[in-house]
Formats: structure tokens, C-alpha cells, sequence
């Protein structure tokens, strides 16, 4: 496995998957579910309500694993992240992570209940859709 992907490669990747499967750990098992993705760069970043169980099991354990691309019969790349999440309520964040499509959970960016899900990546294993794989690592 080559390890030369870049940083560039990665978030251009991200910018043509903008949904994906999250993974945390509830109690001692795994939990999916499946997220809109907003990232810059490599900065992923989740929107969801405070409320949620996947905020409670954040607070637990900040590891998650996503799952991004794929599409049936391998013609799309497909992106693992590995790292840790936190809970962010930056006003700031909130309203650049903030569109319309929100507004069936939430009133506005201003929402108490809306929060963003920050991902810090630790480890990207990259599949190509020729099949070539590559990683990177913090």
C-alpha cells in the first residue's frame, strides 16, 4: 500500500461524497447511522441535534470510524476516517456548517438544540476506483 495520498487529494475526495456512515461505540458495541458530510479540507464536520444518542455516546467515547463513497459494483472511491469527534457549539461554525436543508430539524443556526459533530481524522484509508489503495496518517 502506498502511503503518498495527500491532504489536497483527501479533501477533494470529500468535496464529491457529501454523505457517509458514522460509526460510534454505544455501551461496548458499534453504532451506525448515516450523516450529511460538510468538510474544509480535512476538516469534517456532522450536523445533529444535542439530544441525539450519538451525542451521549460521543461524550463517552470520542472514536468514530465514517464511511464515505461506494457505490455498487466498486465505480466510486471509497474513504474509511478513523479519529475522534467532539461537540462543537461555535456560533461561527454553526452558521458556515448552517443550510437550508437544516431547517427541517432545526429553527436556524441560533437553534440551542442544533450542534455540530467536529471530526479530527487520525488515520484515511483511501480505495481508488481503480482499486489502488493509499493511506494517510496524522
Amino acid at each position: 500500500m502506498e502511503r503518498t495520498l495527500t491532504e489536497q487529494e483527501i479533501s477533494k475526495a470529500l468535496d464529491r461524497n457529501k454523505l457517509c456512515s458514522l460509526a460510534t461505540i454505544e455501551g461496548n458495541k458499534p453504532k451506525q447511522r448515516y450523516m450529511v458530510l460538510y468538510n474544509e479540507g480535512l476538516s469534517v464536520y456532522l450536523a445533529t441535534n444535542r439530544r441525539t444518542h450519538k451525542v451521549e455516546e460521543l461524550k463517552d467515547n470520542p472514536h468514530v470510524s465514517l464511511l464515505i463513497g461506494y457505490e455498487i459494483g466498486g465505480s466510486k472511491e471509497d474513504i474509511v476516517i478513523e479519529g475522534t469527534c467532539s461537540i462543537c457549539n461555535d456560533d461561527r461554525l454553526k452558521v458556515k456548517v448552517w443550510n437550508d436543508d437544516l431547517s427541517k430539524w432545526f429553527k436556524g443556526p441560533e437553534d440551542p438544540d442544533y450542534v455540530i459533530l467536529d471530526i479530527r481524522p487520525a488515520h484515511i484509508h483511501y480505495t481508488e476506483k481503480d482499486g489502488r489503495q493509499r493511506e494517510w496518517l496524522a
